[in-house]
């Protein structure tokens, strides 16, 4: 579904400018700058506020609190209205939010050129096919997922894959290759994924890196995140010496560990870490 529809409206702009900053309070003052004829208060299915919309001459706005806390301006904006009350599954509206930023993203941003390999999407299926074997309907997510190859092999094993990247020039590519999902797709930093992301079972990150002593501890910050949202992750890279790093950041975080070199792909995911929750 999308937002418009979820608030039965035809058209909603919501006040973020980006999904990443759907964390930041202050965007509820973005939406209370209007003066509403209308409004109407979203609620999840434990009757928690996740939206607000208000309506004035230019049409309906709305801003999320699926990552904030609503304001009490904002409560009382909505009662001085005599709003209507609506609900809807808290991962319902989540979806419909991250489809609406992901084609927003596709309509202002230049796509990447493509950087897909035609070999790379079969090679990632067979990786998955030895590590995790038949894991049809599981939820992952795929960090740093690029122009999506990797999101793309999970979704043909059947794997419920949530995309992340922060480069919205090869989310472009991806969207308009069809290899990401509007829906399952969002440009925030991996840095901060625990924010956006709730834990799940399994989690990817291909061809990590590259990885160098002046960037890891981003690199680091990236992983920790990774594997603080994911009981069994499967992480690739370039060369030896970055595994070497990437294993021992799981170890240090907990978790048993195994490496091994991939014969199917001499560049891109050379070297793999399995890192499982003990």
């Amino acid at each position: 579904m999308k937002v418009a529809e979820i608030l039965e409206v035809e058209r909603c702009r919501l006040v973020e400018p980006s999904f990443a900053e759907l964390t930041v309070d202050s965007c509820t003052m973005l939406l209370l700058q209007i003066a509403p004829d209308e409004a109407r208060l979203l609620v999840d299915e434990k009757e928690e506020p996740i939206a607000l919309a208000l309506h004035d001459d230019d049409g309906w706005h709305a801003a999320s609190f699926l990552f904030r806390e609503p304001t009490l301006a904002a409560i009382e904006c909505f009662e001085a209205v005599g709003g209507e009350i609506y609900q809807e599954s808290r991962e319902a509206w989540l979806s419909a939010v991250r489809e609406y930023y992901s084609m927003e993203l596709l309509e202002t941003t230049f796509p990447a050129l493509e950087d897909l390999r035609p070999d790379r999407e079969g090679n990632i299926r067979d990786l998955l096919d030895e590590v995790w074997g038949d894991r049809a309907g599981v939820p992952c997510i795929d960090c740093c997922c690029g122009s999506g190859v990797g999101t793309a092999a999970l979704r043909a094993e059947g794997v419920r894959a949530l995309a992340y990247d922060n480069d919205p020039a090869l989310l472009a590519l991806g969207l308009s290759k069809g290899r990401l999902t509007p829906s399952e797709t969002i440009c925030i930093d991996a840095q901060k994924a625990t924010r956006y992301i709730d834990p799940v079972p399994l989690g990817t990150a291909f061809m990590v890196g590259e990885i160098y002593s002046y960037n890891t501890t981003l690199w680091r910050t990236i992983v920790a995140n990774l594997l603080a949202l994911t009981s069994e992750t499967l992480i690739t890279v370039g060369t030896q010496e970055e595994v070497v790093r990437v294993e021992e950041w799981c170890t240090q975080a907990g978790r048993t560990t195994e490496v091994f070199e991939n014969p199917r792909d001499p560049l891109y995911d050379r070297w793999c870490c399995v890192a499982q929750r003990t």
